[in-house]
């Protein structure tokens, strides 16, 4: 009798549970973007290309895809690592197809909905406009766009897509653009144990107290405000012109041909600092240290632009001791946001 109840008490809890099963909600859908609480309204217009799972995916596909190189070897992956915010690790300047070396460092790729211009020099003001320059420039993907599409009609694999995502099986320049832009737009840093602490989720040491204190109090924040760390400014910091030796980068000069503009480059974001190494749009910096070193120690050139930051003492640059500098750099570090660097949903 006993075994018998034993077995009818098993069912139950197995037919309850599965009756259990069956009512349960399903799974909301992921949410793909949304505006961080502490951050500012987006520069990019989401209403104009709204963000859906079917345009993620294939602006995920196309990203990690050879075939926009002119002979399959080059992706966007190449030169924008995740593990690193999405830049070119370990090089100071991009290397693209044949094995071309270009003039600059690869940008992160982070936090693109709020950039109102991109590139080194701000030559491309509109994100869906974007991946047209690495595409066509000669010494990175070196192809023309209509023989990128022809190569997604041509690929079995990527009609069905586009039908999901847009509707129809076409596979137009429009599209192919707007779905990197939706791929690139979910690129969101803002989990790091900085914005954790700004919420009240975390501590800082005092190191990193005193870090974000001096941050501020030498002039970082000027051009490095809080919450996106850069103010999307285009600076002169007074790098010397000879890093390259048949070279100068003149560069936002480049775009704009205003004499007030030479040698000027856009201020980058901090967010992930730690992890974008080689630094400055040459990449002639591998540390953080190194970075501070040129900005405390005098080492900048007096070019004709140079920030008026970099005027106020009679050495150039800003005064920091050896203290100083390792506490910045520590607060620095707490702009690292792992969740973002370690996402799956970002992978290839």
């Amino acid at each position: 009798m006993k075994k018998k109840l034993g077995i009818l008490l098993v069912l139950t809890l197995i037919l309850w549970g599965c009756s259990k099963e069956k009512t349960t909600e399903p799974d909301a859908p992921m949410v793909l973007f949304e505006v961080p609480s502490t951050f500012p309204n987006t520069s990019y217009k989401m209403e104009s290309n709204p963000i859906t799972e079917d345009g993620f995916l294939l602006g995920k596909k196309i990203f990690f895809d050879g075939k926009l190189s002119r002979d399959g070897t080059i992706s966007c992956a190449e030169c924008h690592n995740q593990a690193y915010a999405f830049t070119h690790h370990g090089h100071a300047q991009s290397h693209g197809i044949d094995g071309q070396v270009g003039p600059r460092n690869g940008p992160a790729l982070q936090n693109l909905a709020w950039q109102k211009t991109f590139f080194w020099d701000g030559g491309v003001f509109d994100l869906d406009l974007f991946s047209i320059a690495p595409i066509e420039n000669p010494v990175e993907m070196d192809e023309k766009i209509g023989n990128v599409l022809e190569k997604l009609r041509n690929d079995q694999s990527y009609p069905p897509i586009f039908k999901k995502a847009f509707g129809t099986e076409e596979v137009t320049t429009e599209r192919f653009l707007k779905s990197l832009s939706q791929f690139m737009l979910t690129l969101v840093s803002a989990n790091s144990k900085y914005d954790q602490y700004k919420t009240g989720k975390a501590n800082f040491s005092n190191d990193e107290k005193v870090g974000l204190t001096l941050f501020n109090e030498k002039g970082c924040g000027s051009c490095h405000p809080e919450p996106l760390f850069t103010d999307e400014s285009f600076k002169s910091n007074g790098l010397p012109t000879d890093f390259f030796r048949n070279f100068v980068d003149f560069g936002r000069f480049r775009i704009t041909e205003l004499s007030d503009d030479k040698y000027k480059f856009k201020v980058p974001s901090l967010r992930n600092i730690e992890y974008t190494f080689p630094y400055m749009h040459d990449g002639r910096f591998s540390s953080l240290e190194d970075v501070l070193d040129h900005y405390a120690d005098g080492g900048m050139a007096d070019l004709e632009n140079l920030d008026p930051i970099f005027k106020k003492n009679t050495k150039r640059g800003i005064a920091l001791t050896s203290k100083e500098k390792s506490q910045i750099i520590a607060f620095l570090k707490t702009l690292t946001d792992e969740e973002f660097l370690k996402n799956k949903r970002f992978a290839p």
